[in-house]
């Protein structure tokens, strides 16, 4: 039953202790199958590191244009630096989304990278404690989405550390959204229309304003509406890829606030845990039989995520 807030919550606490490990699982896993999104408690993302970043955050997206475009590197894909406003589409619509962003991506942890396909992060050189703030921050995601892949794991009959190996060094990407005030009716767009993610989970914590609704089987919008201790948790399709449909990847948007708040901004902070760009998303064995035939072609983490940038305007073809 999902909670007041429009989404299950699930207490991360619990999988930590052995006793309740076991209806943690099950309750995420049954979350999964039935809406594809969570609100997380005690989830070990630092709230202090969090409001610190929120404010680094801010301070960079009110720097000068000009000083933000030194940051919007081309040939990179919108995956490394800064992205300005209305570049973004979603997957299938023409209208831009009415948003600029900014991008960390993994920093390694002393291994080697592939230059390629992990290109170095770009330094802000106007706020010295942008760059250390995020890194620490993308650090704490890391290691709460591994615990929450831990769970997926044993609910799909895995080994709990399945995916542990696969996103070692992966190719996820901390990502700070500004949607600003809207000065004029938007033609076509909303802040962020609707659409799915593209890894393999995603986490959100504390968006500076309501706006995130989430497409419920039936076909209803909801909001979510969490509180400060929570954050939230999705299914990507590469999960939904990799398990042949069985979690949902569920459709989300982000709405224009009421027309008396088009003069506030927006912002927000989600991270998207991808595996390494060579681990395969061919779909479980598990997860295929007569009744669930395999719905996916084999493709790797890389080229399907080159597909969907293509797909959302950042990438050419």
């Amino acid at each position: 039953m999902a909670a007041p807030i429009g989404i299950p919550v699930v207490d991360l606490d619990q999988f930590r202790n052995e006793a309740s490990k076991t209806d943690f699982v099950h309750a995420l896993g049954k979350a999964y199958e039935e809406v594809g999104f969570v609100a997380v408690t005690n989830h070990g993302i630092n709230q202090d590191l969090v409001e610190r970043f929120y404010h680094q955050v801010k301070a960079f997206f009110g720097l000068p244009k000009a000083s933000k475009l030194k940051y919007e590197v081309e040939g990179l894909a919108g995956q490394r630096g800064y992205t300005s406003f209305g570049r973004e589409h979603a997957k299938g619509s023409e209208a831009p989304d009415l948003k600029e962003f900014w991008q960390f991506g993994q920093p390694g942890n002393g291994a080697p990278l592939d230059k390629k396909e992990y290109p170095d992060n770009l330094e802000v050189q106007e706020l010295p404690e942008f760059n250390n703030t995020g890194m620490e921050l993308y650090r704490n995601f890391e290691e709460s989405g591994r615990l929450l892949l831990q769970a997926i794991a044993l609910h799909l009959e895995l080994d709990e550390h399945y995916f542990d190996d696969k996103i070692e060094n992966g190719n996820s990407i901390l990502r700070a959204i500004h949607y600003p005030p809207i000065t004029e009716e938007p033609a076509s767009s909303i802040r962020a229309e609707q659409h799915e993610d593209i890894n393999l989970i995603t986490l959100l914590v504390g968006a500076s304003a309501d706006g995130l609704q989430v497409l419920t089987k039936d076909g209803e919008w909801v909001s979510v509406n969490t509180t400060p201790d929570m954050i939230v948790i999705n299914v990507g399709d590469m999960l939904q890829r990799l398990t042949n449909n069985r979690l949902k990847s569920t459709t989300h948007r982000v709405v224009n606030p009421p027309r008396e708040q088009w003069h506030t901004s927006r912002m927000s902070v989600p991270f998207f845990l991808h595996p390494r760009s060579e681990v395969p998303l061919n779909c479980l064995e598990t997860c295929v039989d007569a009744a669930h035939p395999k719905a996916y072609e084999d493709i790797t983490a890389g080229g399907y995520l080159r597909e969907r940038l293509i797909e959302i305007g950042l990438l050419k073809a």
